[in-house]
């Protein structure tokens, strides 16, 4: 296969993309505005969530919504100044909450979540990156037997899928996890939750990899699509376009003349020293919206859910609320010395990504909108997007994906 691919958007999505696209023999080219690893693929939380199959656009989060919303540093909040501009995104949420669209969604993210997994090592592999790959769980954990049993219609449906996980009682839990405060009176284990050492530096290995097979990565902002390549602050890039610009890929579809109803989460995390406190794998605390990750850069402690846009400042309020709570689940954690981080994530309302075809113009192939799974849905999307690239079957039925579905 030859011919020109312009990949915008050097995160884990773009740069595996180009990477798959390139071992299908195309001269690709990356342009960002600030590089790789610039955004959230630098600041996540590192985890391959494959297990993470249910929906954000579901009945759970709308009873939980209102409660969260109450609170400003909570798990879920829109900022009142964000509140009208908002509204249309999240009237398309609450109906993408119906109980078939529920359905529809988890068999179209269980799809991709599985092609993904699929695709992760033998991807890995080939980049020279497997050895930053762990294996340690995750354990999420619950404060009471009503919160506990409040979760167990969604690992029901994680078991109609074939993922396997174990509850445990507290005793159980403290041999996974030492140091949890004795409010956690239940847990669900699922040991195939996988992560990865950093991911900024993965990020920074696959654009290293992708330079040393002769790609180009193009320091600049794209200002406008083409049919026929990218418009950027140094002039125009020609060639098939992949749009893989995370957050701001709605913004570059509408000089097509397209709208896509993308929305900004605005994720928030601190990263403690390595030695902060001995984390075995990565704990979820589900009912407070966050995540504490072990990563070869330390303790990360992130999460929740700051529908806000691109443009506000930063409210890193958020990221102290959450240790303050970590430091209260986890008494042995030492909140001294974290690093702050705030970072955007590229939410479609119905909880799946864009990928195929942007309307109306073939020769712009859409790979964004993955919200917390980026990183989880990257090797499998390099698959799909680098395979109608070259005219191959993507795999998995697309139609969910489609970005004409909106």
């Amino acid at each position: 296969m030859t011919g020109k691919v312009v990949v915008i958007g050097a995160g884990v999505v773009g740069l595996s993309v180009a990477l798959a696209a390139q071992a299908r023999g195309f001269a690709v080219q990356v342009v960002d505005r600030e590089g790789p690893a610039a955004g959230a693929s630098a600041g996540n939380a590192g985890a391959f969530a494959f297990t993470d199959i249910l929906p954000l656009a579901s009945p759970r989060i709308m009873r939980q919504a209102p409660k969260w919303l109450l609170d400003p540093l909570g798990p879920l909040t829109v900022p009142p100044s964000y509140a009208l501009r908002i509204a249309p995104w999240m009237l398309r949420f609450w109906r993408a909450c119906s109980p078939a669209r529920v359905r529809a969604s988890t068999a179209a993210q269980t799809a991709l979540m599985d092609l993904s997994k699929a695709e992760l090592e033998p991807f890995l592999a080939a980049t020279g990156t497997l050895p930053m790959l762990r294996k340690e769980g995750n354990l999420q954990v619950y404060e009471s037997q009503a919160e506990f049993d409040a979760s167990l219609p969604g690992w029901r449906a994680r078991e109609e899928h074939g993922i396997a996980f174990r509850h445990m009682a507290a005793d159980e839990m403290a041999g996974v996890q030492p140091g949890l405060a004795p409010r956690f009176t239940h847990g669900t284990f699922t040991p195939g939750w996988y992560s990865i050492a950093d991911p900024r530096d993965y990020t920074l290995a696959l654009a290293d990899r992708f330079r040393a097979r002769g790609g180009e990565i193009v320091i600049a902002e794209a200002t406008g699509l083409a049919d026929d390549g990218v418009l950027t602050a140094l002039g125009k890039l020609t060639g098939r376009v992949v749009l893989a610009a995370g957050a701001f890929s709605h913004l570059l579809a509408r000089t097509l003349g397209v709208r896509i109803p993308l929305e900004t989460e605005r994720g928030y995390n601190t990263t403690l020293p390595a030695d902060a406190f001995d984390l075995r794998c990565q704990v979820t605390f589900g009912g407070h919206g966050f995540v504490i990750t072990k990563l070869s850069s330390g303790i990360r402690v992130g999460g929740a859910v700051e529908l806000g846009g691109l443009k506000l400042p930063p409210n890193y309020r958020r990221s102290e609320a959450m240790l303050k709570k970590a430091k209260a689940f986890l008494p042995g954690l030492r909140t001294t010395g974290g690093q702050q981080w705030m970072g955007f994530r590229p939410s479609l309302p119905d909880s799946l990504p864009a990928i195929g075809p942007l309307p109306g113009h073939p020769n712009v192939v859409c790979a964004f909108g993955h919200g917390h799974l980026g990183l989880t849905q990257s090797a499998g999307t390099a698959r799909i997007v680098a395979g109608l690239l070259a005219g191959e079957d993507p795999g998995i039925d697309l139609a969910p994906f489609s970005p004409a579905r909106f």
